[in-house]
Formats: C-alpha cells, structure tokens, sequence
C-alpha cells in the first residue's frame, strides 16, 4: 500500500540548504584561502551525506520506510539512466582519447573552421545534436573532448569552450520534440508539441543569435596555433557518433557505438594498441565518473525523501500563495508564478524533467487561473527548468561537464552564456507579454510522440 502522502513542511528542505551550505561554503573558504581546487577539497558525495543523516532525522515516518523511500529514490529510472550515460560518455571519452582521436578531430576542424569561429562552431554543433538526439547529456558527453582539444590548440578558455557546449547542450534539449521535458510540458498543460515548439523557439532564438555573438566576441584566437597532420581514420568514430546522433538514434546507442568504434580503430590503426589497453580504457572512462554518478544517485535519493516529507508541496503552496496577493493579478502574475515555480522545483530535485512533472498540475491551474494561454505555460515550464538545470553546479549537465574537463562546477556556471541570455529574454517575454499569439483549440489528449 502506497504511504499516506506527508503535510506540507518547509523544514523538508532543509537537507539540500545543507548539502549547498557545506559544498559552496567550503569551496569558498578554500578558494579565499588560496588553495588551489578549492572545489574539490570536500567533495561532493561526501557534502551530501549531512543532509541525507538530517533529512533521515527529520523524517515523521519510520526509519525503514524513509530508508525505503531514499533507496527508490536512488533507483529511480531517471537516476539510473543519467549514470549509465555518464559511464558510456566517460569510456568514449577515454577511448576516443587514447586513440588519438580527439587530436585528430581538433586538427581537422582547425583546418577547415577559422579559429575565431571555434566557439560559435561548438555551439551550433551542440545545438543541433541535442535537438535530434532529444538529450544535453549525450551532446556534452561526445563534445567536451572535442571543445578541450580546440581550446587547447587555439588559446582559448577552457571554461568558456564548455560553456559553450553545455549552453548549446541545453538549447537543443530544451527545443527537441523528442525531448523528456517537451514532452513532460506538452502533457501536463494539453498542448500539441509543434506548437510549444513554434513559441518556445520565438523566445528561445533570439537568446541563441546573442550567445553567437557573444562567444564571437570572446573568442580571443590570437594564440592559435596551425592545423597539424591528422589520420583521418582517428576521426572516423567522432564523424560516426556525430551522424548517428542526428539520426535522432537513442544517446546510449550512439555512445556504445562510438566506444566499440574507437576501440576496433585503434587496434587495427595503432600497432601499440591492444585489445588489454583498450579494456582498461574504457575502465578508467567509468572510473573517472564515479564521483558525478554517485552524488546524482544519493540526490535522487535525497530528493525523494524531501518530496516524501512534504517539502516540495510546500514550495508549490508558496508560489500559489505569493501569486494570490499579487497587487495586480493578471497574465503576468501568472507566468511568474509558474515560472517561479518550475524553477524553484528545479533547484531542489536537480532534474528538469521531474520538474516539470512535479509542477505541472499547479502550473496548468496557474494558466487557467491567470488566463495563461497553455502554449504559454508550456513554454515558460521547459524553458526556466533547462536555465536552471543547465547553472546548478550540482546538475547533471554542469557535473558531467565539470568531470570530463577536470573542472570545477561553479568555474562553468557563469561561461554558460545562453542559459543566462535564455533566462532574460524569458523574463522579458513575462514583462512584455511577447510573442503574442493567437488563440487555438486545444490539443487533442493524445498526440504520437
């Protein structure tokens, strides 16, 4: 029998405050210290432990049902499947590396890409993989060792060259039809997917030419070095992973096909390279994910107790109940409500698409309250779940990014230009009341995906 359902409680979000206190806080102090990886004096699945001992010390249900609770949280689909991209993302990587194929790749591309286009370049390409793939995860994972290798021969900021792959990650995630959180959003407001798609991109677009010419701008090549001798049989598996991925074919797909096409590459191509170099490859391309894959799995852990205890409802009480006393009740009030919301979920689950899921009802009674169009709604829930998600240091996208670039998340979170162009031109969009549509019948309830 399913648990009775926990009164709302703000003191159930307390064990995040605390992760975010301890991980932030000490990575502060050592930095103010001058110590050099600051960030990664205190770990990130060890910050995390307080919180889940003082979430299990909140809790009003019993020590083996909470424990219950954290270990399907743990073993939720969603957890699973994020950690199971980052141990594949991690082997390709690795392999592709050893091989010599992301110095290949970055040689061909400097051969044919001017480097003063290296970051708009990277972008664009993140965006257009995200959007046939429907997932960020599987872009960052095949072309943050692509974005090193670029910011290596050119000059360029190695944070700024993955920012610049996790803000294309997510502006094609955020637009893709196949995508979780376009179909979570179109599902829970009633819309037709094409036209969440047409809205969220009038919005979306002008952030995208912005993050073009910013990245332009700070696309600083003077330090470029010239185009080396490449085998262009090194490239072959990145150029694969590349097509498959606009196949629209499954990211695990993709990503096992490129580590079994590194793999046969490299034993047929380098004659120092066998079969025993390559299984331990691929090991260290897992091992090098552990921390990420663990601290995703012990918040989803957390996250499912603090929505057990009732934290999660009373963050959706709150918005309701800010966006009743507004002065001016209308459309805005409305769309910030939601899109507070959406945001504020997003903060503490750490996922865009249960974010969604989670607010949806409320935002949907939000949008008929307020006289939100339901495209509206819709847009506003995908696009302020994928500006959070892709700035938390703590989300998948910034962490497996952070990993595979051997930096600290919060050294990504402000090179991430389109997120934060996204996020004003949002706001903007509220404020303005832009683009102004016309009204529609709604969708029919159900739609082939």
């Amino acid at each position: 029998m399913a648990p009775i359902p926990q009164a709302p409680r703000a003191v159930a979000l307390l064990p995040l405050l605390l992760f975010l206190l301890i991980f932030l806080g000490s990575g502060i102090y050592y930095t103010l210290q001058g110590t050099e990886f600051a960030f990664y004096q205190i770990k990130a699945p060890v910050a995390i432990l307080p919180g889940i001992i003082l979430a299990m010390l909140l809790t009003q249900r019993s020590y083996r049902e909470s424990l219950t609770t954290f270990i399907d949280g743990i073993g939720d689909r969603n957890i699973i499947t994020m950690a199971l991209v980052f141990l594949l993302a991690g082997a390709f990587s690795s392999v592709a590396k050893a091989i010599g194929g992301v110095d290949a790749t970055v040689n061909l591309g400097l051969s044919i890409l001017p480097p003063s286009m290296v970051l708009p370049g990277l972008f664009v390409i993140a965006v257009f993989i995200s959007t046939a793939m429907g997932t960020s995860m599987g872009t960052i994972g095949a072309l943050i060792p692509i974005a090193l290798g670029f910011a290596e021969a050119t000059g360029l900021s190695i944070p700024l060259a993955a920012g610049a792959v996790i803000g294309g990650a997510m502006a094609g995630d955020n637009l893709s039809i196949i995508s979780d959180t376009t179909i979570a959003a179109t599902r829970t407001q009633g819309v037709a997917m094409r036209d969440k798609f047409k809205l969220n991109l009038m919005i979306a677009l002008p952030a995208m030419l912005l993050t073009l010419v910013v990245l332009f701008a700070l696309g600083d090549s003077s330090n470029a070095a010239p185009a080396g001798d490449y085998n262009a049989w090194l490239v072959l598996p990145y150029l694969v992973v590349l097509a498959l991925a606009l196949s629209g074919l499954d990211v695990m797909i993709v990503l096992m096909a490129g580590i079994v096409l590194s793999g046969i590459t490299g034993l047929l191509i380098k004659p120092d390279y066998a079969l025993a170099t390559y299984g331990n490859d691929i090991y260290q391309g897992f091992a090098g994910m552990l921390e990420i894959m663990v601290l995703s799995m012990l918040i989803g852990g957390l996250s499912a107790i603090m929505k057990q205890e009732g934290g999660l409802d009373w963050l959706r009480l709150r918005i309701q109940a800010l966006t009743s006393r507004t002065s001016k009740p209308g459309r805005r009030s409305g769309e910030t409500g939601i899109a507070g919301l959406v945001g504020l979920t997003n903060l503490f689950v750490a996922n865009n698409t249960v974010a969604i899921i989670i607010s949806g009802s409320v935002a949907k009674d939000l949008a008929e309250h307020y006289a939100v169009d339901p495209r509206r709604s819709a847009s506003l829930l995908d696009i302020f779940s994928c500006v959070v998600q892709g700035l938390i240091p703590y989300g998948a996208q910034i962490l497996l990014a952070g990993s595979l670039a051997a930096l600290s998340p919060l050294a990504l979170i402000s090179q991430v230009h389109y997120c934060w162009l996204l996020g004003l031109m949002a706001v903007l969009a509220i404020v303005f009341g832009f683009p102004r549509i016309k009204p529609s019948a709604p969708a029919p309830e159900q739609e082939a995906l």
